[in-house]
């Protein structure tokens, strides 16, 4: 514990993110570069974490908060809630980690019936010191007393209709008086209290509130889903207030010293004159662009730029910079690493690695390898000239498609269901994140580049178009107009985040490509990373795009996924349905054909490198249909292919056979090497097929290395049993052609039983592939769909599990066996080759876990490969940063 709770500004440590915050330690570095930053002091994490031990603030707390408070007014020559020069405070939460789901700022703390008259006279403006009023009452009844942000809304809403005006600014000092006695009542009556007229009292109900805050439902949910640990705690800052709503000459805004959306080296952001800071970021007016700053306040704007460059320069990375103007002078009030989407990630990260400010591993340590999905989101396409409804700001870029909900409850409810939705908003506010977690993208009628939903959504890679005017929404009808023409939850719209643009219905989208910057970047995780990285893929299309994004291979090729052409499907049919071997083989023999174009076609695409090809797979109920109607089509169909004419007895037997492929646990039942071992020939045709495709493509001068793999060994018995039989169909395939290819037997490892006897199948297995989705079904023993359906969600938000298994790696249980297989498989073999092949492949922790454990390769889906390819390169780097801290103690 740090012997200290409470820290000024220009005493903490701009490094220690971990003890005062992301705003905290800005804050700290800001006054250790001399810029003019008002003045306060920070409460550290750990007081959040005493808090949330005992449900109340240390002992002692309040009396050091006391004697800060004083320091402050001597620096600012004002007196907290008090005196002719009255000081307000604004609090606010700052964690290690940037965090939407926590509480918003509260503004103007210190206000009272005696504060608001002094200022009236200290600042001779009384429509200022009304509306700070009006906002604190606003702010401290939603945050602190927990009233509905709507609930003022609607007042402030109605007192705007009553006087016949547009914006909040335009309101005269008496409709402020009327509206802040509506807000009294309204406090009163949902409060069933008033707001404390002691400063301190009101200071340390805000200090609670930023506590409490840390455990809300949204701050967990984001945190759940960000994977950010849950014992971290926020800070709070409490800062001395400065004013941008104090005239022409005064406004607030937030900047970036670099674009957040695409990353050019140019300030971005926007400002709104006469305004107080949470009107930029809550979205409530539109701001102006920040190059406009410098023709309406070009000194103000010079310096400001200044300090942005200074920052920048000094972090060695793109800030979020808010700055207040107060009558002329110019406010730091902030700075943090800024939210960006992926591809501005890539951008900053080369072109500061190119301009020498930071080394190749910070680069690659400075993105996040999930944030690489942002750059491969689909666009939509233009040629087919979609129809555009409206036009907002391209918040975050991206394409998304989905029916609209009006509410962030009805965008989880909805998206738990499979809908795809978009969610659409007037504005978001923190109480929202659940929603636009759920929602595939958002789209708001008000706020601007930094509101809530934009930032919101860059950081999580969700297309956002903010800021478009011409929607006009009603909640409570669940209707959304644009022009005359309205929209309910029933209607699909399609939103472009890059563009800003808004369609009707479901715009056809173009698959993204990998960029020069995204290229290069990637690179330099090759030069440092140890796991190779291939991909899972079934088609020749996919092994291209797989090869595109950088596949070193292919870890998975599942040759049932072949079978399920429509042209293919009959012929499946009628294999399983045949009457006898003889029979069987008849139909296998169009299948082989078939089996060998698409080889034919995966090896080319794969131009050398290993593909791993699994034999048959799932059971062969998953062939045939399930209802009445369907099975008598099928069996039709059969006795066609037969000539026709069969009796009604034998209709009867085939509908049987179908009936009698059910079975009450198909994952564990007749399915993988147990259906080879009692259909021997569909694997001796499959076998024939990859050796003849591998012939064919070698002898057009490519060198092709095919891996057969045998699916759902649980014993080296099974592996015995089969193998002779493979090798005999390769070698008699080889012969009859004439020529040899290289190709490897091996096995997956996904019952639990074969990486307890990973030492016995490892004598007959040439390769090693983990597939962890059904080894975690199989270890935890749940079903996947049915969990993810039912319960697993409830298990993570309880903390039974603490992520999702299938979505990373159970190191306790799966990971334990997965080691064990290792160690013992590399025992009898010290070179035997092994990979994983599960989704989790494509997951960062995952692939970091692959890693340590000393696996040879992670195989994913074609589009996760870029992500796997940069996690494992962190990892590489991550290892021997860790190798270098141990040795050096």
């Amino acid at each position: 514990m740090s012997r200290k709770r409470i820290y000024l500004f220009w005493d903490a440590d701009p490094n220690d993110k971990g003890l005062f915050g992301g705003k905290g330690a800005g804050l700290a570095g800001m006054c250790a570069l001399g810029l003019p930053v008002p003045p306060g002091f920070i409460i550290t994490t750990e007081v959040c974490n005493e808090y949330s031990a005992t449900k109340r603030l240390p002992n002692g707390l309040m009396e050091g908060v006391a004697e800060s408070v004083k320091v402050i007014e001597e620096d600012t020559g004002k007196t907290f809630g008090r005196g002719a020069n009255p000081l307000l405070f604004s609090v606010r939460s700052g964690a290690k980690f940037s965090m939407p789901g926590m509480m918003d700022t509260i503004l103007n703390l210190g206000l009272n019936a005696e504060t608001l008259g002094t200022l009236m006279k200290a600042t001779g403006n009384e429509r200022f010191a009304l509306d700070s009023y009006r906002r604190f009452i606003q702010i401290f009844g939603n945050v602190v007393l927990g009233i509905k942000h709507d609930t003022f809304e609607a007042e402030l809403s109605g007192m705007r209709d009553e006087e016949n005006v547009k914006e909040d600014h335009q309101l005269l000092p008496q409709h402020l008086t009327k509206l802040i006695e509506r807000y009294r009542a309204v406090v009163q009556r949902e409060a069933k209290a008033d707001i404390p007229e002691d400063p301190m009292e009101q200071l340390r109900m805000a200090m609670t509130a930023v506590f409490e805050s840390w455990n809300n439902p949204r701050a967990v949910t984001y945190r759940n889903t960000y994977k950010i640990p849950h014992d971290l705690g926020t800070a709070v800052n409490v800062q001395a207030m400065v004013f941008g709503n104090m005239g022409d000459d005064s406004g607030t805004g937030v900047a970036f010293s670099r674009n957040p959306s695409t990353g050019e080296n140019r300030i971005y952001g926007e400002f709104l004159m006469n305004a107080q800071g949470e009107d930029v970021v809550a979205g409530i007016r539109t701001p102006l662009k920040i190059d406009e700053m410098k023709q309406r306040m070009p000194a103000v704007a010079d310096e400001l730029f200044g300090y942005i460059h200074k920052l920048d320069s000094h972090f060695k990375d793109m800030q979020d910079v808010e700055f207040t103007v107060e009558r002329g002078k110019l406010y730091v009030l902030q700075t943090r690493t800024g939210k960006r989407t992926g591809q501005a990630a890539v951008r900053i990260a080369v072109e500061l690695a190119r301009e020498g400010v930071i080394d190749k591993p910070t680069a690659l340590l400075r993105v996040e390898p999930l944030a690489l999905n942002q750059i491969l989101h689909k666009q939509i396409d233009r040629s087919t000239n979609p129809r555009k409804i409206a036009e907002g700001l391209n918040a975050s870029p991206g394409a998304a498609i989905g029916k609209i909900a009006f509410t962030a409850d009805e965008a989880v409810e909805r998206a738990k269901d499979g809908e795809k939705i978009v969610l659409v908003r007037a504005e978001t506010n923190p109480d929202d994140i659940h929603g636009l977690i759920s929602a595939t993208g958002v789209l708001t009628a008000r706020g601007g580049m930094t509101s809530h939903a934009a930032v919101v959504a860059r950081g999580m890679g969700k297309p956002c178009v903010a800021g478009c005017s011409a929607l006009v929404i009603d909640e409570d009808a669940k209707t959304l107009s644009v022009k005359g023409k309205s929209y309910s939850s029933s209607d699909t719209i399609t939103i472009d985040g890059t563009t800003g643009d808004v369609f009707e219905g479901a715009c056809n989208l173009i698959e993204p490509s990998v960029g020069d910057d995204l290229r290069e970047f990637l690179s330099w995780a090759d030069e440092f990373r140890r796991l190779k990285v291939r991909a899972n893929a079934d088609t020749p299309s996919d092994a291209r795009k797989a090869y595109e994004f950088g596949a070193q291979g292919i870890g998975l090729c599942r040759t049932e996924h072949m079978f399920f052409k429509p042209e293919r499907i009959p012929v499946v049919q009628a294999m399983i349905l045949s009457a006898d071997r003889t029979e069987r083989e008849e139909h296998l023999k169009k299948l082989l054909a078939m089996q060998r174009d698409d080889f034919v076609g995966i090896f080319r695409e794969m131009k050398g490198n290993p593909v791993t090809i699994r034999l048959l797979d799932p059971p062969l109920h998953e062939f045939l249909p399930k209802d009445d109607e369907q099975i008598e089509r099928v069996v039709e169909e059969f006795i066609a292919t037969k000539g026709g004419g069969k009796s009604e007895q034998m209709k009867k037997a085939l509908k049987a056979k179908i009936r009698a492929t059910e079975e009450a646990n198909p994952m564990l039942g007749l399915r993988g090497c147990r259906l080879g071992i009692v259909y021997p020939e569909i694997n001796e045709m499959q076998v024939e097929a990859i050796i003849s495709a591998a012939l064919n493509v070698e002898a057009e001068g490519m060198h092709v290395k095919p891996e057969i793999m045998i699916p759902l060994v649980g014993t080296v018995a099974e592996l015995k049993h089969i193998k002779p039989l493979l090798v005999e169909v390769a070698e008699r395939t080889m012969k009859a052609a004439g020529r040899r290819v290289e190709y490897m037997l091996g096995t997956m490892i996904e019952v639990p039983r074969a990486a307890l006897t990973a030492g016995e199948i490892a004598l007959e297995a040439e390769f090693f592939s983990f597939g962890t989705n059904d080894l975690t079904q199989m270890t935890l023993g749940i079903s996947r769909d049915d969990a993810e359906q039912k319960f697993l969600h409830f298990y993570v938000e309880k903390k039974i599990y603490p992520v999702n298994p299938f979505e990373e790696i159970d190191r306790a249980g799966v990971g334990r066996l997965i080691k064990m297989a290792v160690d013992e498989g590399r025992a009898v073999k010290p070179n035997l080759k092994i990979g994983i092949c599960g989704e989790h492949g494509g997951d960062p922790e995952s692939v970091k876990f692959c890693h340590e454990a000393g696996l040879d390769y992670v195989s994913c889906s074609p589009f996760r490969v870029p992500i796997a390819r940069l996690a494992a390169a962190q990892a590489a780097l991550e290892g021997k940063q860790s190798a270098a801290v141990s040795s050096s103690t």
